[in-house]
């Protein structure tokens, strides 16, 4: 609604390059900057640039903005195409530059959505805003593959917000954030904002720490469990080097040798063995036999190689424990490449070491370490809450990754984070063992019990407690979150309680 002592509009090219610096602001409220208050600042000045502009310029800003989001919070993604994909500095650039640009498309298409057909609503300015956030972000948990990465609430596992994660979810907690962006956004163009709105924001901040009290689960009645993740840190221009591979096995062999006695599991990271468990039988059968006299369980992470000669990136438990996991989200490029008739051969890149696996069953059994059951993520995953929340009926949580693509970036430290939000989701301990670190162990509230430096060859030893109960979260996952945004889209366009605007 228009208001003579409103806020004046920026100019279009500000307005565009202040959606460009709104985007690169989220990435300051992750991990590793951990400056949360940027997360709501930059929803609402996204709110306000895009306030009352035409469709096709608020699908522009709001491509800007995932432009600026990517750009500043996928900055690793140069180092994996570079370093480890030995791509020239100016080639491994535009790539980077090019996957940013693409990924804003996953912004601008729900920001035209939201100025034609949200925003002309009743309280389409606020509500509608959060609803379109929602809607954003949920869209990039799965559309083309998916890719769920810098979601605005997992800034929060340490702030009043993060009593709605086991309820809500990831998500949920953006939508307050966008909600309060938008409100507080309102309140500087209009100098005043609605009654409800306000009431609703406050309430959803006020609900949170209320919420935390909540003990969703319960401990099960059974001691920890002893838990020992290596983490080797074997470099990464050396892991797929077929003259270290005797060195590899040779370093796990060492590292573990003191764990079996005092350990239930000992955990290796993805791709611990760089070849297929197929070449590794009689490597591994020994280290299982190691793992059995102790009454132990051995968890690795392993190329498989079927009999039809087909590749899966999978886990396997051994020793006193049972199961094969196939990984089920692939990460284009690194584990399969789009259009791999074209591509092929043209860059390094492209040839990386393993690109050519298939993904696993969508339904599959948890790993098994005596009569405790593993639910099991490789790397990637993690990062779907759905994916992770389907599981989370397992005794334990266990994301087994590889992070040494990312080098010395911002990227492991993101990683390390949604991890511990999955945790904080679905009430469970969760376990993350990786080659070069962020290596830990995290409770169910997603606070972080230990973990390892990064790049350095240690041992995380440490119990974890087993936990029985789901959460809501655990159980719906994100689809009762987006039903209710359905249905505030709808109560919206009825217009019957939106007398208070």
């Amino acid at each position: 609604m228009a208001h003579s002592a409103s806020t004046p509009r920026p100019r279009a090219w500000s307005g565009d390059s202040l959606a460009l610096v709104a985007g690169a602001l989220v990435s300051l409220s992750l991990a590793p900057f951990e400056l949360w208050l940027l997360g709501p600042l930059a929803a609402g000045l996204l709110a306000w640039l895009i306030a009352d502009t035409p469709p096709a310029a608020t699908a522009r800003r709001g491509w800007l903005f995932g432009v600026g989001l990517f750009g500043a919070g996928t900055s690793w993604v140069y180092v994996s195409i570079h370093v480890y994909g030995h791509a020239a500095p100016w080639l491994a650039g535009l790539l980077t530059v090019l996957f940013c640009l693409g990924l804003g498309l996953l912004v601008a298409l729900p920001a035209y959505i939201y100025a034609r057909w949200l925003r002309p609503l009743p309280a389409g300015q606020w509500l509608g805003f959060a609803v379109f956030w929602v809607l954003t972000e949920w869209l990039r948990g799965w559309l083309l593959t998916g890719f769920p990465w810098l979601y605005l609430g997992y800034a929060h596992l340490d702030t009043p917000l993060a009593g709605w994660a086991p309820i809500a979810g990831v998500l949920g907690i953006g939508f307050v954030l966008a909600l309060t962006g938008a409100v507080v956004a309102q309140w500087i163009r209009q100098r005043r904002a609605p009654r409800l709105a306000l009431a609703l924001t406050s309430l959803l901040w006020l609900a949170g720490p209320l919420l935390s009290w909540v003990e969703w689960t319960a401990p099960a009645p059974r001691a920890p469990l002893d838990i020992a993740l290596v983490q080797a840190n074997i470099p990464q221009e050396l892991k797929w080097n077929p003259h270290y591979y005797r060195a590899t096995l040779d370093a796990y062999d060492q590292l573990s040798r003191a764990l079996w006695a005092d350990s239930d599991i000992v955990i290796w990271p993805e791709a611990a063995i760089p070849g297929f468990y197929q070449q590794a039988r009689d490597f591994l059968a020994q280290q299982a036999r190691h793992a059995a006299d102790h009454d132990a369980t051995l968890i690795l992470g392993i190329p498989w190689r079927d009999g039809e000669g087909v590749y899966y990136n999978s886990a396997v438990a051994l020793g006193a424990g049972n199961g094969l996991y196939h990984k089920r989200r692939l990460v284009p490029f690194g584990e399969y490449v789009p259009l791999e008739h074209w591509l092929r051969g043209l860059i390094a890149f492209f040839d990386l070491p393993m690109s050519n696996f298939q993904s696993g069953p969508a339904l599959q059994a948890p790993l098994m370490a005596g009569d405790v059951s593993l639910s099991v993520a490789l790397c990637y995953e993690i990062v779907y809450p759905d994916l992770v929340a389907a599981g989370s009926g397992a005794d334990l949580l266990l994301t087994l990754s590889n992070d040494a693509w990312f080098g010395h970036s911002i990227g492991p430290h993101q990683h390390f984070q949604m991890a511990r939000m999955r945790a904080l989701e679905n009430g469970r301990w969760l376990v993350r063992a990786t080659g070069s670190g962020v290596t830990g162990i995290v409770d169910h509230r997603g606070q972080v019990r230990a973990s390892l430096p990064q790049f350095q060859t240690m041992v995380l030893h440490h119990q974890a407690e087993i936990r029985t109960g789901r959460t809501p979260f655990g159980l719906a996952g994100s689809l009762p979150l987006i039903a209710v945004c359905g249905v505030m889209w709808g109560g919206m366009a009825s217009r019957r309680w939106m007398s208070d605007v």
